[in-house]
Order: structure tokens, then sequence, then C-alpha cells
């Protein structure tokens, strides 16, 4: 890719992250319910932890929720491909062949 192209990519995924902090910030939710009233495509994978799909379903964001206390967390965000390496649940990166040799 080239650094133009990274670049437009970079702004593209920070417009799309604080469009969806700006829509987060101003809802209540109660429940996992309520989140997918306001994003069906968000995946519910624990008790507290939600994935989205960002810019265009081109980036994963996993966040951690207390509905009680009306707090949402980002615990990661990055590409698909990416997504696929790491423990949604406990966010850790899986070792990779050549480090366990």
């Amino acid at each position: 890719m080239q650094p133009q192209s990274r670049r437009r990519g970079h702004e593209a995924l920070t417009a799309a992250l604080h469009a969806w902090f700006d829509a987060v910030r101003k809802v209540k939710w109660a429940n996992m319910a309520a989140v997918k009233r306001l994003y069906r495509t968000a995946s519910v994978v624990s008790a507290d932890r939600i994935v989205f799909n960002i810019k265009g379903n081109d980036c994963r964001l996993v966040t951690a929720v207390d509905f009680e206390k009306q707090i949402v967390w980002i615990k990661w965000v990055g590409s698909h491909a990416e997504y696929d390496h790491i423990d949604v649940k406990t966010i850790a990166y899986e070792r990779s062949k050549a480090d366990s040799k």
C-alpha cells in the first residue's frame, strides 16, 4: 500500500471511529438487546464483550461494556485479518508458528 493510500485509509478509520464514538456516547444501553437494536451486525461474544464492524466492515472494534455504570471500553481495533489472530475474550495474541519453534 502506498503511503498516501495508507494515510487515507487511516483517516477513514479515524473518522469511522469518531462517528461510532459520538453515536455510542449519546445512547444509554440497558442490555445487549439494546446494543443489537442500534447495531444489528454487532457480535455478542460474552456478557460484557461486543465486537462492532467499523468503516464499512473493513475493521473490527472489540469493546467491553458495563451496562450498570454505562461505560464502554475500547479493548482492540484492527483489520479482519488481525482479528483472526486474537482471542477476542482476552485480547491475547496467538503465538505464530515461527515463535513456537
